[in-house]
């Protein structure tokens, strides 16, 4: 019995995607860099399109990797360590993934709301 071609919306894309963007959240919080709500909702999305293209092999448009000379070793280093639990995914998906980490690692640079950065 043949089984059904998989879709972006199947049942195994989806766990794929919960489960290594909830790994992923984990590995941040190692690493003191808390994506806020709205954030991690970002990342789940962005996370299951990888799944998606990781099964497909859909491939990404050309990037322009100047694009990413702001984002930190660290940042860039551990969207590298998150690409690695998914076979076939392109070198630049973890640049494009490391933004998001980016704009998390930024979060601890803010005061926290109500608070003034002035003193």
């Amino acid at each position: 019995m043949q089984q059904a071609a998989l879709t972006p919306e199947s049942a195994e894309i989806i766990e794929q995607g919960a489960t290594v963007t909830e790994k992923a959240i984990a590995l941040l919080g190692e690493h003191g860099i808390y994506p806020d709500s709205l954030q991690q909702k970002m990342l789940a999305t962005h996370i299951k399109a990888m799944a998606w293209r990781a099964y497909s092999g859909e491939s990404l448009p050309e990037l322009d990797m100047e694009m990413f000379d702001e984002i930190s070793k660290l940042a860039l280093s551990l969207a590298e360590q998150v690409c690695s639990w998914m076979d076939n995914l392109a070198y630049e998906e973890a640049h494009l993934l490391s933004v998001h980490f980016e704009v998390a690692k930024e979060n601890e640079l803010s005061p926290p709301k109500g608070e003034s950065s002035c003193q």
